[in-house]
């Protein structure tokens, strides 16, 4: 191995986190090295056009939602400029009652003022956003096109170096360096510091250093409709994207006349085919009905146009694995962020810098990432006393259900 062949950090997984976690460290002048088995970056879920964007507001941890909201206003610091900021409706559960004032304290807890969350009766939310539904107005909800803004973010750069068709399989700590070996088990090169952001592959790599993680694919499809501007459908779909049981865009209105919808997506736990489903269309065709209150339209109003599959990487909690991995010093988590990639990315992108560079984490404050919330994130949740041994006694086995430490109490 000659010495071109080390650098002092490299980034596995070239999708939207690992672009982003990269362009951080190139904005604060370090040199770093990012790798792919894939031949161009954002090949996987990151190939995703439609993603969408906002604060959680429902069901879920303090944490959770604490998380979502600093991680929205990241994104969007980030990404401003060029996400499409359209607003989303999110109605309310059929199961719950619309209290105006309950639903005003609730989302004063949450830190989110009228800027980010609007509560809205049936008759206003027909005026502001054109759905007859009560609910929460999210008017700087957007969507991101990922494969764009990825390819963006690892655009030729002097301190970068990108190196594609290149799987890694297994990793070796040798005097206090990081060695990335490819599947005809030689080394590819090595590393300082190593940020593993490659989804559910993270597994994998982990594991051969003898740490299992406990991470689970999860298929969603996505469909693409077209809708003929003398459907009923025509007159039901939505000017904004929707958020609820299932999601969809604002409806494209195409110049033959027709409409362009995207709505999704399927939830298909355990499985990682990625191969289209006419089952999944009919599941999104439900859902787009539910969306809208439309339950009596046609399915067959909804043709269909295209699909976007994707597999989602998950944690039993469904929050994120951001951060060092203790025990394997020089090793950094960006994994398990769902269907969330946009909101945390940005976020990993702070705290995977931080951590990387030695920087005083309490510097995350600024961003509104107290110590409760980090060690949310930690990958080290999930083995409460089972990393205290000595990696010489075997493989690290995490643990069903996170440990959290303690820390100020949630509001």
């Amino acid at each position: 191995m000659t010495h071109s062949q080390h650098h002092e950090i490299v980034v596995i997984g070239a999708g939207i986190c690992g672009a982003t976690i990269a362009n951080e460290l190139l904005e604060r002048g370090k040199a770093v090295c990012i790798i792919d088995a894939a031949s161009s970056p954002a090949t996987a879920c990151s190939s995703h056009a439609y993603a969408i964007a906002h604060p959680h507001i429902g069901k879920g941890s303090p944490r959770l939602l604490r998380l979502t909201r600093i991680a929205f206003l990241l994104a969007e610091a980030r990404w401003g400029s060029v996400w499409q900021a359209h607003g989303i409706f999110q109605p309310t559960k059929k199961d719950k009652e619309f209290v105006l004032e309950e639903l005003e304290d609730y989302l004063n807890t949450l830190e989110l003022d009228n800027t980010m969350a609007v509560p809205l009766n049936a008759r206003d939310a027909k005026k502001v956003c054109g759905i007859s539904q009560s609910g929460v107005w999210l008017p700087r909800g957007a969507s991101l096109n990922l494969l764009e803004t990825t390819q963006h973010l690892l655009q030729e750069h002097s301190r970068l170096t990108c190196l594609w068709n290149t799987r890694v399989v297994r990793l070796e700590n040798r005097d206090e360096k990081w060695f990335l070996f490819n599947e005809a088990d030689q080394p590819i090169l090595s590393a300082d510091k190593l940020v593993i952001a490659a989804a559910m592959e993270s597994k994998a790599l982990a594991n051969s250093v003898g740490v299992r993680l406990p991470l689970k694919p999860v298929r969603g499809q996505l469909s693409i409709f077209s809708v003929a501007p003398n459907d009923p459908w025509a007159a039901k779909l939505p000017s904004v994207g929707i958020s609820g049981d299932g999601y969809c865009l604002p409806a494209e209105h195409l110049e033959d006349g027709s409409y362009r919808w995207i709505v999704g997506s399927s939830f298909d736990e355990g499985e990682d085919n990625l191969s289209p489903r006419d089952s999944s269309d009919e599941f999104n065709r439900a859902q787009a009905k539910g969306l809208v209150r439309y339950f009596e339209g046609d399915p067959d109003g909804l043709k269909k146009l295209g699909e976007f599959v994707g597999i989602r990487c998950v944690a039993g909690d469904r929050l994120p694995m951001i951060g060092v991995l203790a025990q394997r010093p020089g090793i950094f988590l960006a994994t398990a962020l769902g269907s969330r990639g946009i909101l945390w990315s940005a976020l990993a992108a702070k705290l995977i810098a931080t951590q990387v560079l030695n920087e005083d984490l309490a510097l995350l404050a600024r961003f509104g990432l107290a110590a409760d919330l980090v060690a949310a994130l930690a990958p080290a949740r999930f083995f409460a006393g089972a990393l205290a041994a000595p990696p010489a006694l075997g493989a690290l086995a995490s643990n069903s259900k996170p440990v959290f430490p303690s820390g100020p109490k949630t509001r």
